[in-house]
């Protein structure tokens, strides 16, 4: 076994990265190119990538546009290539990730970062899938936020490590395979007694849930012909969850979104 000793002061300089990111990852945060992010014609233009964060948006942009009340236009941010870190992006999301939204139906521009944010936003403003009541609403938002905190864990720690890390890491892998299935178990005895995540009916909370652990389920997340996340995870322990997400897959928006076409911006 190699054993690791940190430095005592760190230093990027001084390391190899590897993995499916490294050429990407800076300790640092600012634009790194000029770029110019193309405009449509619709009111609202998003930036953004088919991945769980960026399909999030995609649902309520695809739920609010079924309804008639907004169109967008949507461009691809290519993370591998690094338009991420172009000037015009930054400049509408400082943090440098996808998605980020820019609402051009007022005097003035507004964008919007995050997308837990874009989802609260849109909904507040279009008075759509957030709960009036009281109760309701802090249910909703306590399970998005939930999945704003969680996350991260399931992206960054079990799907990093178990998928794109440039070699397997035995503690790593165990550590975040055990939070995932600690969550969705979390999720699975919530949904034992519910048809949707909070307030017995469909709201941002399902909309921001279902891309990661929905596709987790489903086996839509971290499959190749090397890896198989659902069947490491051993998803089919979590028949509320596989149920609940196959509910949300159902829905035309959802499958709208899924498929969502972005257009480049070069």
């Amino acid at each position: 076994m190699t054993t690791y000793t940190p430095p005592k002061v760190w230093d990027v300089n001084a390391i190899n990265m590897g993995g499916k990111f490294g050429g990407t990852n800076r300790p640092t945060a600012g634009a790194r190119h000029d770029q110019t992010l193309p405009r449509g014609d619709k009111p609202y233009q998003l930036y953004s990538l088919n991945t769980p964060n960026g399909v999030k948006v995609n649902i309520i942009l695809e739920e609010l546009k079924a309804q008639g009340l907004l169109d967008f236009d949507a461009y691809k941010i290519d993370i591998m290539a690094g338009d991420q870190f172009g000037s015009d992006f930054v400049e509408i999301n400082p943090n440098s990730k996808i998605p980020a939204l820019v609402d051009h139906t007022g005097d003035d521009s507004v964008s919007v970062f995050e997308s837990g944010a874009i989802l609260l936003y849109l909904a507040q403003k279009y008075d759509q899938f957030l709960p009036k009541d009281a109760a309701k609403n802090a249910e909703v938002l306590s399970w998005l936020m939930w999945q704003m905190g969680s996350a991260p864990f399931v992206g960054g720690g079990f799907g990093h490590f178990y998928a794109y890390a440039p070699e397997p890491i035995e503690y790593a892998i165990n550590r975040y395979t055990m939070e995932t299935k600690r969550q969705l178990d979390v999720l699975d005895q919530h949904l034992a007694n519910h048809d949707y995540i909070a307030a017995d009916e469909y709201s941002v909370a399902d909309m921001v849930i279902y891309p990661w652990y929905g596709w987790l389920v489903l086996g839509k997340l971290y499959v190749t012909d090397s890896y198989d996340a659902a069947t490491f995870l051993g998803v089919d322990n979590y028949p509320n969850v596989q149920k609940w997400a196959k509910r949300i897959a159902a829905r035309d928006a959802v499958q709208q979104a899924e498929k969502l076409t972005l257009q480049p911006i070069n």
